[in-house]
């Protein structure tokens, strides 16, 4: 039985098929002269089927795309079917349109090619949705790849499935170097079988993975990763995969471990510290009327020399520079100082041996020598002398007063005879002479290079 409404006509009824098709159906000449043209042509094309019938169908092909009819037409020829394949066309307004194309012979009673069938179909949206699909892919990969951590993703049972461009160019690995291997070849084998042991724990649980430890570069240099990889679960909370990074915290880490040590060396200069000052505040005189003042400027002096190492990151301090900040912790009296002396370099230890000294010389002659008056001059001066065959080169400094009150010895030593005499002789196993002439005190001290190194 025929459908209702159409009677026994075949024609109508394969005419009202393609009238009813969504997809453009369009017969034309081997010449390509267009024969017919369906409702679905006309809405994708915005050609009506009285203006387009009688043109030729390469109205509809982009210039750049011609070569696409030419064979086209030679396979029509031979009675070969077109397969499907994607192409772009032009509408009439000049539009361009992604379209699916199938163009089949249409052949005669005795089998003689004389037309061609062509049905081309809209995937715009298609293309559009894969045009979107590709640039965030591309805009993803650009930025896993251009990220500053290695990262991965891993499936539920955490083997690695896909790895950053970062991964590869860190570790000099390839694909399928990983693929065969793992990643055990870049870890450390020190940390491997804890570090994978503690992966799998929480691969079990499901909660977030966190782990330090080092992995070896593409030059074979281990660095440390700080490494950390969350589960990621759908609607039904179900693991689907782990997304991975590893951070480079080698600097970071060392970085750590320096200020760690430097806590632990200012925490020994802290208590050495304390330790000097309960000395002073032990050795000065507490029955003398300046006792405050005397051990005030011990402090000063003491705080003057952490300033200057600090200044100079506990480093090598020029003998000139020590004298000058030294000297600065007094009253303006450097203009009557000469300082005379090559350039060299003391250890944090002997300058701070020394720098008492200074200060303690300096201090005294503000008070009762060279400095006291406007005409009292002192001299300090330094060298290095060469050494003799078979010992080690010396280092020697000497201060000098002239010109101030009348010098005499002290009746007995006190605590400043011992910062300028005891203590540079034991810190560095120096050879130290203190002159008490009338005409200006002088003070004499030798010492090996090595003790001041």
């Amino acid at each position: 039985m025929n459908p209702p409404g159409l009677g026994t006509d075949a024609g109508a009824l394969l005419a009202a098929i393609v009238e009813s098709s969504d997809d453009a159906i369009v017969g034309k000449s081997l010449d390509g002269t267009i024969l017919s043209w369906n409702q679905a042509a006309e809405r994708i094309f915005g050609w009506s089927s009285a203006e387009i019938v009688g043109m030729n169908v390469r109205t509809l092909i982009p210039e750049d795309r011609q070569a696409e009819e030419d064979a086209i037409i030679a396979s029509i020829t031979r009675g070969e079917r077109v397969p499907t394949f994607e192409t772009v066309r032009k509408r009439k307004d000049g539009s361009a349109i992604d379209v699916a194309v199938t163009v089949s012979p249409v052949l005669d009673s005795e089998g003689r090619v004389v037309a061609a069938s062509k049905i081309a179909r809209d995937i715009s949206l298609k293309k559009e949705t894969q045009r979107r699909l590709e640039e965030s892919e591309a805009r993803l990969s650009l930025l896993a790849d251009n990220m500053s951590q290695l990262a991965w993703i891993a499936g539920r049972d955490g083997r690695v499935v896909w790895r950053n461009k970062r991964w590869f160019d860190y570790t000099g690995t390839t694909p399928e170097e990983m693929e065969a291997s793992g990643r055990q070849t870049v870890q450390h084998p020190d940390y491997s079988e804890a570090v994978n042991a503690r992966f799998r724990d929480h691969l079990a649980s499901g909660e977030d993975w966190e782990d330090t430890f080092p992995l070896r570069s593409a030059n074979g240099e281990w660095r440390w990763f700080l490494s950390r990889a969350t589960p990621i679960r759908d609607e039904a909370r179900s693991i689907l995969y782990w997304f991975g990074t590893n951070t480079d915290v080698t600097e970071m880490r060392d970085a750590e471990q320096r200020i760690e040590l430097l806590l632990q060396e200012v925490n020994h200069r802290s208590k050495n510290m304390l330790s000097i000052i309960q000395s002073l505040a032990r050795r000065t005189d507490k029955n003398r009327p300046d006792f405050i003042e005397r051990l005030e400027q011990r402090i000063r002096s003491l705080a003057a020399s952490q300033d200057l190492l600090v200044r100079r990151a506990w480093s090598s301090i020029p003998v000139r520079e020590m004298i000058d900040t030294q000297l600065q912790t007094l009253v303006d009296s450097h203009v009557q100082v000469r300082l005379d002396g090559p350039e060299v370099l003391l250890s944090p230890g002997a300058a701070e041996a020394l720098a008492m000294a200074i200060h303690e010389m300096g201090t005294n002659a503000l008070k009762y020598g060279a400095l006291s008056v406007p005409d009292g001059r002192v001299a300090i001066e330094w060298s290095v002398e060469p050494a003799p065959e078979g010992e080690a080169p010396g280092f020697r400094i000497a201060w000098h007063e002239q010109g101030g009150p009348p010098v005499s010895a002290p009746t007995r030593p006190g605590f400043g005879t011992r910062i300028i005499v005891d203590v540079p002789r034991v810190k560095l196993n120096a050879q130290v002479e203190t002159a008490y002439d009338p005409s200006g005190f002088a003070w004499y001290l030798a010492c090996p290079v090595s003790a001041i190194l």
